[in-house]
């Protein structure tokens, strides 16, 4: 990509003031009308040093309405960055719905390296089309120029003592490395140049053609944004059309043995050792600094958080959170579904225990028609590449469904609403639900099926006896760190 393109192109003074005058305003305008249909938009600029991104973000921001935007400078990462998977930093600096982010190079620093192992590039085009298939604009803004000019900035940088900061050692190695960095930057291009997320090159040697270029570029992508979020909606499709085939689908669920149970007296036995080996292995864990990502779903009443109370009993209240997920609240809704998820991921050592999880996309959103048939159907991939990410930044990761059977369930509601201390854990909601089981245990088995991974398992908990499912969930996340555990050592 990069050897096409023609460096020498300039632009007059006349011409420029003559264009920037008619694109400061018609910029002005689409920002507002993004904030009125609620489009997110991100812009990233990348290039080579000394290109003039810090000036072309200065001039495009000229034209926007400072109260509608922000610019995150994306140098060298944090303590706190560092401690979470590397996309976390930028899932937390989403812009929420209506507003506009802008970045001072991006989530593709991570591939900026002549070390061949961090040139990964499936989490950032999954990151991509992710965020895009939620609605972001986003545009890719790549900035050129060749060594001669970059040599020439450096050299007028230095040259006076207000700016000779901004050139470092580093910068000129670059330099003097252009060739090779030249072809960093055209595996960057080439192999995250999509039709969902397209780089733009700006030739850049003439600072006022690389405005005019980029002010075009930004105009063009958020108009064609407004043009489909202005576009009625596709009629969902008729589901009284298709076959039913529930019958014809693998069941996990209706495999599980709900007769398991443990006396009082083994449970007491069991919990106590269990809860002795997750205190040292929480530590050991801290030690060595890998963290843990436990998410627990199931039937209202299943046990969900009866079991978290015996797993955290032990250990140290400094090492883990428990965070319990509730309908999304209005700052929630403005951002994509796995923004609340992912800024409370958790940081090496530590432990994040979700009380309800991501997932709720693929069950009750997607049978109480919170989301669109096409959102649910791509979360499961979303969410698998989600859990690959934390996976691969070295997290634990175990996923616990709670299955009681209806009867046992009807009990407990029954039994919640007799117990002045305990009807607060019954609604209304909980009853209306049961209503709807069947179409929710279809919904848990696919679920079940399409998002169980060996880096990610579902382990679905027997959870009639709430003595055996305590005792199944603390066996399963003793197993696993010690497993883990043992891997570091080798």
């Amino acid at each position: 990509m990069l050897e096409k393109v023609d460096l020498t192109k300039k632009m007059s003074k006349e011409e420029y003031q003559s264009k920037m005058e008619r694109l400061e305003r018609e910029l002005g305008e689409l920002q507002r009308k993004c904030k009125s249909l609620k489009i997110p938009v991100m812009i990233a600029f990348e290039g080579y040093p000394a290109a003039g991104k810090g000036a072309q973000m200065a001039a495009l921001i000229h034209a926007l309405d400072p109260r509608g935007f922000e610019v995150h400078a994306v140098k060298k990462e944090t303590e706190e960055e560092r401690m979470h998977p590397f996309m976390w930093r930028f899932w937390t600096k989403m812009p929420a719905e209506g507003r506009m982010a802008l970045y001072d190079t991006s989530w593709y620093r991570k591939v900026l390296s002549k070390d061949p192992k961090e040139r990964s590039f499936e989490s950032i085009l999954s990151f991509e089309r992710q965020i895009t298939d939620g609605g972001v604009v986003l545009v890719k803004l790549f900035l050129a120029i060749d060594k001669k000019e970059q040599k020439k900035r450096f050299q007028k940088l230095q040259k006076n003592k207000e700016t000779a900061w901004r050139v470092s050692d580093a910068d000129h190695k670059h330099n003097e490395n252009f060739e090779e960095y030249e072809k960093i930057y055209e595996e960057m291009l080439q192999k995250t140049d999509t039709d969902y997320a397209p780089w733009h090159i700006v030739e850049s040697t003439d600072r006022r053609f690389a405005t005019v270029k980029i002010y075009t570029i930004v105009i063009n992508a958020l108009a064609a944004g407004i043009e489909r979020a202005s576009a009625p909606e596709p009629a969902q499709k008729n589901k009284k059309a298709y076959i039913d085939d529930s019958d014809l689908k693998e069941s996990i669920l209706s495999k599980l043995d709900l007769s398991l149970s443990y006396s009082k007296k083994e449970y007491k036995t069991k919990l106590k050792a269990l809860q002795s080996k997750i205190q040292l292995l929480h530590g050991e864990l801290y030690r060595k600094r890998i963290p843990v990502v436990l998410a627990f779903e199931g039937w209202d009443a299943g046990g969900k958080g009866g079991a978290i109370k015996r797993l955290t009993e032990k250990m140290d209240p400094r090492g883990y959170m428990v965070i319990p997920t509730a309908s999304p609240n209005d700052w929630e809704k403005a951002h994509h579904y796995l923004w609340r998820f992912w800024k409370d991921m958790p940081k090496a050592g530590h432990f994040a225990i979700f009380d309800r999880t991501w997932y709720g996309r693929v069950m009750v959103e997607r049978i109480e028609g919170f989301c669109t048939d096409q959102e649910w159907q791509r979360a499961y991939k979303e969410i698998n590449d989600m859990e690959r990410d934390l996976y691969d930044a070295g997290a634990v990761i175990l996923k616990f469904w709670m299955q009681i059977d209806k009867d046992e369930q009807e009990q407990r509601f029954k039994a919640r609403q007799e117990n002045p201390e305990k009807q607060w854990k019954i609604t209304d909601e909980d009853w209306r639900n049961r209503e709807k089981w069947d179409q929710y245990e279809a919904a848990v088995n696919e679920m079940l099926i399409r998002t169980s991974t060996p880096y990610a398992p579902w382990i679905a908990v027997e959870g009639n006896s709430k003595y055996y499912a305590r005792i199944k969930v603390l066996q399963t996340v003793v197993k696993a760190i010690e497993e883990r555990l043992r891997g570091e050592e080798k």
